[in-house]
């Protein structure tokens, strides 16, 4: 009996969602009715596709095999149902973006892109760089968009444009006057810094702590905005995206310490090399990389 695109769609769902219930839910199924699906497939391939452990499912050896394959055919099946519409450029587009891309250029980018293909219908992600890789490895995504270094065979990774980043302090800090600042007087100073797997502190840990004796971590926050408004009443410094702290520099809660470090850092379109690239996916990718970069510093 051949495998059905049922049962398919069952198995992909169920690696994303890791429990039956959640899978069900989102196929609008009962949850025998998925378990059922799952176990005939399981059952015609005479292969066990996950590990079982506490009530959720993760995808084993066999299973990460099959996934891309069975997202591909999926994903082709709509596209050939589709074929023939007017649009020819369908389905959900699933866009995964570091938090400085997601803030500050993905809602200009994609308001163009649907002014240009017509096409409404993305569900985007925001986390920090090492997340987006996790779910573009588990077919979550199907484009990410991230500002740290990758370095995976298992990804193509597109350079796509730059940010520069800054050391800034509140309006009414002892530096926030000074002509220059030599980095080593940072060192006594508390740091307001995202979180570890994030871009920005990347680019802290790549650039501007190899220049401190030692550096005091003051506060810890996964957003950046949170930080800018904490440097802005005083509670640190902080190293930040001049796209971030655009408005608050404009505004003067925030003073830019010249140090004369540079510090630019690139931003990147990635894919999984076995995800199958869909015309919709092709569409939007073709876009980004034609994208006027100028744009992304015209904040004003």
């Amino acid at each position: 009996m051949p495998v059905t695109f049922r049962q398919l769609r069952v198995f992909v769902t169920v690696a994303r969602e890791r429990t039956l219930t959640a899978a069900a839910k989102r196929l609008f199924l009962t949850k025998p009715a998925v378990s059922m699906a799952l176990g005939e497939l399981e059952r015609q391939y005479d292969q066990i596709l996950f590990d079982r452990h506490r009530n959720r499912l993760y995808l084993n050896d066999y299973g990460r095999q099959l996934l891309p394959l069975a997202d591909e055919l999926l994903a082709r099946s709509h596209d050939i149902d589709h074929l023939f519409d007017e649009a020819q450029i369908s389905g959900v587009l699933h866009i995964g973006a570091s938090y400085t891309i997601g803030h500050q250029i993905l809602p200009k980018l994609l308001s163009e892109f649907r002014a240009i293909s017509g096409h409404e219908h993305q569900q985007v992600t925001i986390a920090n760089s090492t997340s987006i890789c996790r779910s573009l490895e588990a077919f979550d995504l199907d484009i990410g968009m991230i500002e740290g270094r990758v370095v995976d065979e298992r990804f193509s990774i597109k350079p796509w444009c730059h940010d520069r980043m800054l050391i800034a302090v509140a309006a009414d800090h002892p530096l926030a006057h000074r002509t220059h600042v030599a980095i080593e007087e940072l060192t006594n100073y508390p740091w307001l810094l995202r979180e570890q797997g994030s871009g920005t502190r990347e680019q802290f840990i790549r650039f501007v702590a190899p220049h401190l004796p030692q550096w005091k971590l003051g506060l810890e926050i996964n957003s950046a905005e949170a930080i800018i408004n904490a440097a802005a009443v005083g509670l640190g410094i902080t190293c930040v995206s001049e796209l971030e702290a655009y408005r608050a520099l404009q505004d003067g809660r925030l003073k830019e310490i010249p140090t004369g470090i540079e510090m630019y850092r690139g931003f990147s379109l990635i894919l999984h090399k076995d995800k199958y690239c869909s015309p919709l996916m092709k569409l939007f990718l073709d876009y980004c990389l034609g994208f006027d970069k100028e744009a992304l510093w015209k904040t004003g």
